[in-house]
């Protein structure tokens, strides 16, 4: 079970940021293998964070934060070489419900912490195909050559 931070003023000062070189907004996870590609360009690159929960325009959605983890870690587990650790974040914010502006809804939203791996450079490994390695440039998460690690 995770135990979610309340308000936290340095989560909503992430959140006035713009998606960039280390920072990413999903709305979910609907595929671990797309995930896995985001994952292993912040940890090829210089690390970064994604915000699960999210719209890309910062409308927040919310999420089922366990579901959300699970989908990540499956998706280091299945497609990134060498695998690598990341980090959990679990954030409870307060908004007013849209249709009774009296009544206030929780939602959740996950905080993903990706550091720059030693290990790297990461592949995205599938079964009978090639590896694939991805670097994160400015807001985009782009397949590169192995050499462009050398």
């Amino acid at each position: 079970m995770f135990s979610p931070k309340k308000n936290n003023d340095a989560f909503k000062n992430l959140l006035s940021k713009p998606e960039g070189q280390h920072l990413d907004y999903k709305q979910s996870i609907s595929s671990q293998r797309k995930i896995a590609r985001t994952l292993l360009a912040f940890a090829n690159t210089e690390g970064g964070n994604i915000i699960v929960g999210v719209s890309d325009n910062k409308t927040i959605t919310g999420i089922d934060p366990e579901e959300e983890m699970f989908m990540i870690q499956e998706a280091i587990r299945k497609y990134c070489r060498p695998p690598f650790d990341v980090t959990f974040d679990v954030f409870e914010l307060q908004q007013q419900n849209p249709i009774n502006p009296l009544l206030t809804e929780e939602k959740y939203l996950l905080a993903v912490g990706i550091p720059k791996s030693p290990a790297g450079p990461h592949a995205l490994q599938v079964k009978g195909e090639a590896p694939v390695y991805y670097q994160r440039i400015k807001d985009r998460s782009l397949p590169v050559n192995l050499s462009d690690f050398t």
